[in-house]
């Protein structure tokens, strides 16, 4: 029996009685299965004594002798404190709301206890301890998540319960053969190890088997979803495809500039896709690589397959999407090619007439938000779906837009550099294609940090740049100062009352306006449009300006209380400007409040070295890098891999012990065994595969949610 397959009710565990089964189930924990997979988060090594005098290295663990009982506080405030020593030195355990240890810990007595001390008040004390009970002494002991009324000697009563009557009937889910070749436990053994360990050696040795065997299987499933979508594709076919049609050299032709060599070999690579389906690619490179007119070029090839396709190019924001609409207008339809616009805001008339064009295939490329995917849209030959910003839609959106044709190739770009990490998971059965050089000509975007309190540093500076006849962006992380998103929001600049103070006092002799996501969409046009055409100076903004927006002419932008984006978010907003000739700027600056200490250096104020917060880390890794690629990777140790890549909203990565940022090693060799038994044994029917047929058939790790 597979350990998944344990579903016998938890209450038939010894010592599981109605009230413990009612906090296990706060726990999400109803089945023998679940319980024995409630893995620890810690565990505490009781194999030595540590006596108090060394607390600053590690947890206490040692014999004391109680002094005596004193409280303090009064009413329902009433604390305990308990005084001990061993024979290294005093301390007092403080025991809030447990005053019941004082018939434990009589005066006189002598306990083992294990905790953690600090020096407060004036003395060595400890909240957190555990006085030893019978069996404990000289064990590993694991260290559980818990619920409200629930112990860690209980949870541990229970485990060894459920260890003792179903651990030793328990099968491998792997082949004996990766077993041995990655030198992990047998199934029983590592179940037991994991949760009581003999060693701290076992317990290492048991999480690596688990963790292996997460990662394979999730692998596992990326690997087959990949076969299955290129097992209609042949290689040898696609080898000597790629190159451009008549069609995409006559728009190449036309730009005013030269492609890079990276955007070119990434078409090539989309027209092999193309002419090859089922196509599935992600398409990243860094803020300005020209990505977006990759995608155009990807919908021209669409266009031109047989019986005339058509293109969707699926954007997160009403504003990138007319961005978008509005550019491949303007170069695309002087090639023949016919161009609409699709949200949810176009009124009903203009919109029956546009679902009309696009069911009779009178529309080549549509460009829109996920009004595109809606029930009512229907396409008469939809072969490609560009979907910008992939992070920003959940799978089940990239699902119902792919549902709109007859297997339509799929293009997922981010200018988020995905990191090697979310690669090999998350994006694991795509091909991609990665722009790495940058157009010729652009000047680097130099980045400053500046205190709050410095702030008119940089508006000063700002009105030399504005003096020259360029533009400015001012973004902040709030719209109004009491829109409730925030707690500490009080003490948070917004973008509306800063929309007025720059107009009216800080650059009244220019034209300042605001833009965030609140306002109506033909305002937000307007004034976008006005900000391009150089009517408008000053652009006071929120997040809404971090993809799509491209006005050359802007050299400053200028982010206000930098700590509270992540880096990505910052990393695009820079990315805003330097796409002209002229050199740009970005400035970070971040609350006084937040980073504490500075000291002066060559560029602004750097944060100091020993003493940054980890908002100062952070804000660190913008002023030492450009690279978005090396971004990404630090955003994904500072914020997880869930945010960065979109998982979260599509519950690919169901992992119980496993973390694919921490355990990258285990995950590059669990990807390589399971990718070979793939290539191998494709169907899984060979004997020594057959545990991982029925745990694929029977209880399923994961979910295959697709794309």
């Amino acid at each position: 029996m597979f350990l998944r397959e344990l579903t016998a009710s938890v209450s038939q565990i010894k010592g599981a009685g109605p009230a413990a089964a009612a906090m296990l189930a706060r726990l999400g924990i109803t089945s023998v299965s679940a319980l024995l997979r409630h893995y620890p988060r810690d565990w505490e090594d009781r194999s030595r004594t540590v006596p108090l005098r060394d607390f600053s290295i590690r947890e206490v663990y040692t014999d004391v002798t109680v002094l005596g009982h004193e409280w303090f506080g009064a009413g329902h405030m009433k604390t305990l404190k308990i005084h001990v020593e061993d024979d290294t030195a005093r301390a007092a355990l403080v025991c809030f709301n447990r005053p019941f240890l004082g018939k434990q810990l009589p005066v006189g007595a002598v306990r083992r206890i294990y905790g953690r001390f600090q020096y407060k008040y004036g003395e060595l004390q400890s909240s957190a301890f555990e006085i030893e009970g019978p069996g404990d002494r000289g064990a590993v002991l694991p260290v559980y998540p818990l619920t409200e009324g629930l112990t860690q000697n209980l949870l541990r009563k229970l485990m060894k319960n459920a260890l003792d009557l179903y651990a030793g009937s328990l099968e491998n889910e792997l082949p004996q053969a990766l077993i041995e070749k990655e030198g992990l436990l047998q199934k029983p053994e590592a179940l037991r190890a994991i949760h009581f360990p003999a060693s701290i050696g076992e317990k290492d040795k048991a999480r690596k088997t688990f963790i292996y065997e997460e990662l394979f299987y999730l692998e596992l499933m990326i690997g087959k979803r990949a076969k299955e979508r290129k097992k209609t594709a042949s290689q040898a076919k696609r080898s000597g495809q790629g190159e451009l049609s008549a069609l995409q050299k006559r728009f190449i032709q036309r730009l005013p500039f030269t492609l890079t060599p990276g955007q070119l070999e990434a078409v090539r690579e989309i027209n092999r896709d193309i002419d090859n389906p089922p196509m599935a690619r992600l398409l990243q490179g860094d803020v300005g690589s020209g990505k977006t007119l990759v995608s155009f070029l990807a919908a021209l090839r669409a266009v031109e397959t047989g019986d005339r396709g058509q293109a969707v190019l699926m954007a997160p924001t009403e504003l990138l999407a007319r961005q978008h609409a509005e550019n491949a207008a303007k170069l695309l339809e002087p090639l023949g090619v016919s161009i609409a616009f699709l949200t949810g805001n176009i009124k009903a008339r203009g919109r029956a007439h546009l679902l009309k064009a696009l069911a009779a295939g009178e529309v080549d490329i549509a460009a829109g938000t996920h009004a595109l995917f809606s029930q009512d849209v229907i396409y008469r030959n939809l072969k490609l779906a560009v979907i910008d910003e992939q992070h920003r839609f959940g799978v089940t959106q990239r699902q119902a837009i792919m549902a709109k044709g007859e297997k339509p190739g799929l293009l997922m770009m981010s200018a988020t550099p995905i990191p090697r990490t979310m690669a090999l998971t998350v994006f694991g059965d795509l091909d991609v294609s990665t722009i790495r050089d940058m157009p010729p000509g652009r000047k680097p975007v130099k980045t400053h940090l500046a205190r709050e309190s410095n702030g008119g540093r940089v508006y000063d500076f700002v009105r030399q740049e504005l003096a020259a006849g360029h533009q400015a962006y001012f973004v902040y992380p709030l719209i109004e100062a009491n829109d409730g998103k925030d707690k500490d929001a009080g003490n948070l600049k917004d973008v509306s009352s800063m929309a007025r103070r720059l107009s009216q006092e800080i650059f009244p002799e220019y034209a300042v306006a605001l833009i965030h996501s609140r306002l109506e969409e033909e305002d937000k046009r307007k004034t976008m449009d006005a900000f391009r055409k150089g009517e408008i100076r000053v652009l006071a903004a929120t997040s809404v300006v971090e993809v799509g927006v491209d006005v050359p002419n802007a050299t400053c932008m200028v982010i206000e209380h930098a700590e509270r984006f992540g880096l990505a978010a910052l990393h695009q907003l820079r990315g805003r400007v330097g796409r002209g000739e002229a050199q740009s700027y970005c400035f970070l600056i971040y609350s006084d409040q937040e980073v504490p200490r500075e000291y002066a250096g060559t560029r602004a104020e750097l944060l100091s070295e020993e003493e940054r917060s980890k908002e100062g880390k952070r804000l660190m890794v913008m002023l030492e890098n450009a690279d978005g690629f090396v971004i990404a990777e630090k955003d994904l140790l500072f914020r997880g891999p869930g945010q960065i890549a979109g998982i979260e909203q599509s519950g690919y990565l169901a992992l119980g012990i496993a973390d694919p940022l921490r355990d990258t090693e285990e995950l590059v060799r669990a990807r390589a065994d399971a990718f070979e038994i793939l290539e191998t044994d494709p169907e899984l029917q060979k004997p020594e595969n057959l545990c991982i047929c029925r745990t694929l058939e029977q209880a399923p790790p994961f979910r295959d949610v697709g794309l």
